[in-house]
């Protein structure tokens, strides 16, 4: 039985969306994976073409799509095999703080942009000393008249050289409840006191640009602030569940790709004169890896069914969110196995999704910070 229910307009977007990965991003792949950067033209001729934040509503210039057009967007940019057009983390983790806190004159005049590509965002959360303890932040945000001035360091920003707009959490340094001082506010590129650090050389996601970024008595109006003053903190854990979801779609995805990739490589490459893939061994290998990213995609679909009908699914995203994290990368582990010689090989694409694979379980909450989500809520 299906979960998800595909219409007509679902597939004629994923067939639009396939052929532009075809002829824009799958040529460039590996120059943009050199020279660790997509261009900011790809991401405008995404956004051209209405792949870019498909659920915006069309007062906003969006399509006014559902989660199903972030899913086939998340699906079929893992054919790519690659992670640097971060098209999810703009459309489905930092849009919808726009869209869904900010006053209407800030919407007016970012969301446009955001569907377009003419405005890329990034979310800036994590700061050197304080990762997956949002409360532990140390970038302060100080009234001064009708203006707030920001101070602080944040690290590991994805989308942090391409971004234009960025959602930033600062605290205020004078409410001393941690989770009541902290705000989000809206900083644009070129602000004073808004500059991006070099791009962090990393394992995996090579295109994907990360940066350091630092305030220094950078001020914005404090009409920039989304929703209200001290909110920020509750503002954060109601949109995490959709940043973890967007996480397990990733991971689905991509489990998938590897599982088909390595299945096709074990049925062409002969061993003896037989396929690789009739040795029972292989077959015992496929099949499991097959299994769990079968197991994934049903769960991820109950939990996107879910989300769709506005359900609290924290404890099961949570869950969700470190069992395929986990599972991916056990697949690309086993498929660079089964792969042998090949697999170590540049050339290969598996090479670069195992490494890719790798920091899933870490960011938006790490693994273990999942678990322990899932601990507290089911009283243990």
């Amino acid at each position: 039985m299906e979960i998800l229910k595909f219409t007509e307009d679902h597939h004629r977007f994923r067939k639009r969306l396939r052929v532009f990965c075809e002829q824009e991003v799958i040529p460039h792949v590996d120059r943009w994976e050199a020279e660790r950067r997509v261009p900011r033209e790809t991401w405008r001729k995404m956004g051209q073409a209405g792949f870019l934040c498909p659920t915006v509503s069309t007062d906003y210039g969006g399509m006014g799509g559902d989660f199903i057009h972030a899913l086939i967007v998340a699906e079929e940019l893992s054919r790519t095999v690659h992670t640097g057009l971060a098209a999810t983390l703009h459309s489905d983790v930092v849009v919808p703080y726009i869209e869904s806190f900010a006053a209407e004159p800030l919407k007016r005049r970012y969301l446009p942009g955001c569907v377009s590509g003419a405005i890329i965002t990034a979310v800036a959360m994590t700061e050197p000393n304080a990762g997956s303890d949002l409360a532990g932040m140390q970038t302060t945000a100080v009234e001064d008249g009708e203006t707030v001035v920001l101070n602080g360091t944040k690290t590991f920003i994805s989308n942090g050289l391409n971004c234009d707009l960025v959602v930033l959490a600062a605290k205020d340094p004078a409410q001393p409840n941690p989770h009541q001082a902290i705000s989000l506010y809206l900083v644009e590129d070129g602000t004073p006191g808004f500059k991006k650090g070099a791009p962090l050389h990393k394992m995996g996601w090579h295109s994907q640009d990360t940066a350091e970024l630092f305030f220094t008595n950078c001020r914005v109006p404090a009409a920039n602030r989304l929703s209200e003053k001290g909110s920020g903190f509750l503002l954060m854990m109601e949109k995490l569940q959709q940043e973890r979801l967007a996480c397990v779609m990733g991971a689905v995805a991509a489990a998938e790709r590897i599982v088909e990739y390595t299945i096709d490589h074990c049925k062409r490459t002969l061993v003896g004169g037989r396929p690789l893939s009739r040795a029972q061994a292989v077959q015992f290998a496929l099949v499991e890896m097959s299994t769990e990213a079968k197991l994934g995609r049903t769960f991820m679909e109950k939990l996107i069914a879910d989300h769709m009908e506005k359900k609290s699914i924290v404890v099961e995203v949570s869950m969700a969110k470190y069992w395929c994290t986990d599972a991916v990368h056990r697949i690309a582990s086993r498929s660079l196995n089964l792969l042998g010689t090949h697999g170590m090989l540049e050339a290969c694409p598996m090479v670069r999704a195992f490494r890719d694979t790798r920091v899933m379980s870490i960011f938006a909450g790490t693994n273990e910070i999942m678990k322990g989500i899932a601990a507290k809520f089911m009283g243990l």
